[in-house]
């Protein structure tokens, strides 16, 4: 992925009083509608929102480290600011706006029980990459694993999900246009700085993006708990993808069907399922320690 100049947002500077507002338009409150999306490197980032609060020092910090990441202000606590300021001066992005705020400055600017950690930043959305561009990036690589989620719509469990395929060396995790959460805060929270490390890629047709990636040599593995083989026993290797459905539904029948064969994980009789989530890292995992 190409990498974006530094954002310009005037001289770092300690500011008087209490913080601006946050940005008319912010997508950190769930239940906002989605905005279409561009594709491409040079395109916008998930959801097409050029207004995105970033909060919690895991991902402050992060998007800080990240040169794809175009910052415009970020808002520090007296105990935090030093942590941030030699952040950026690591990254050499020293230009970005630092204003100091308190600890109820931050409960007020964000949405109520917020755990900002005293650090919040005012950024642009990630540009995307497309699954084309994914498939060229990784066209002599030998080993690759993506994830592929079909439905799964809460953003704390997408989070967890990227910081599982972060862990575990997934190449990027694929959601469709809808029904899937946007790139927000508490998405961003719960990756716990994994948004900036893996791709989130939003495909406009699930099984299209299937298609492709079978095209490119991946072999699907659905995730279903009445598959008749576990996920070990597939011994998969070279491309894989994961394929997950929501927690209430599973897989949708036409992207069941495009999967080259369903798995599951093998489970003791004493519980039914495992959250989505976690069902990821254990997924991802086994896959890993091979």
């Amino acid at each position: 992925m190409s990498r974006r100049n530094k954002s310009r947002s005037g001289n770092r500077h300690q500011g008087d009083g209490a913080p601006d507002a946050l940005p008319q338009g912010d997508e950190n409150r769930e239940g906002n509608s989605r905005r279409g999306r561009k594709r491409g490197r040079d395109g916008g980032g998930s959801g097409g929102n050029s207004r995105l609060i970033l909060f919690g020092r895991h991902p402050v910090m992060m998007a800080i480290a990240n040169p794809q990441r175009t910052i415009h202000k970020i808002w520090a606590t007296e105990n935090t600011r030093d942590e941030v300021m030699a952040a950026l001066a690591d990254a050499e992005r020293d230009d970005i706006a630092v204003d100091s705020a308190g600890r109820t400055d931050l409960d007020e600017m964000l949405p109520p029980g917020t755990v900002h950690q005293g650090m919040a930043m005012h950024c642009a959305p990630l540009p995307q990459l497309s699954v084309e561009e994914l498939i060229a990036d990784h066209r002599d690589s030998e080993q690759c694993t993506v994830l592929i989620l079909d439905q799964v719509t809460d953003p704390h469990n997408v989070g967890a999900i990227l910081r599982s395929a972060a862990a575990f060396g997934a190449s990027a995790v694929i959601v469709p246009d809808r029904h899937a959460p946007p790139e927000t805060g508490v998405l961003a929270k719960s990756a716990s700085g994994a948004l900036e490390t893996v791709p989130y890629i939003h495909a406009g047709n699930l099984n299209q993006t299937l298609d492709k990636l079978k095209g490119a040599h991946f072999w699907l593995a659905g995730m279903d708990g009445y598959a008749e083989q576990t996920l070990a026993e597939a011994k998969l290797h070279g491309r894989v993808g994961i394929v997950m459905g929501s927690e209430g539904e599973g897989l949708r029948r036409l992207t069941r069907e495009s999967c080259d064969f369903l798995v599951k994980l093998p489970m003791s009789d004493r519980i039914e399922s495992l959250n989505v989530s976690n069902a990821a890292a254990v997924a991802l995992y086994e896959l890993y320690r091979k």
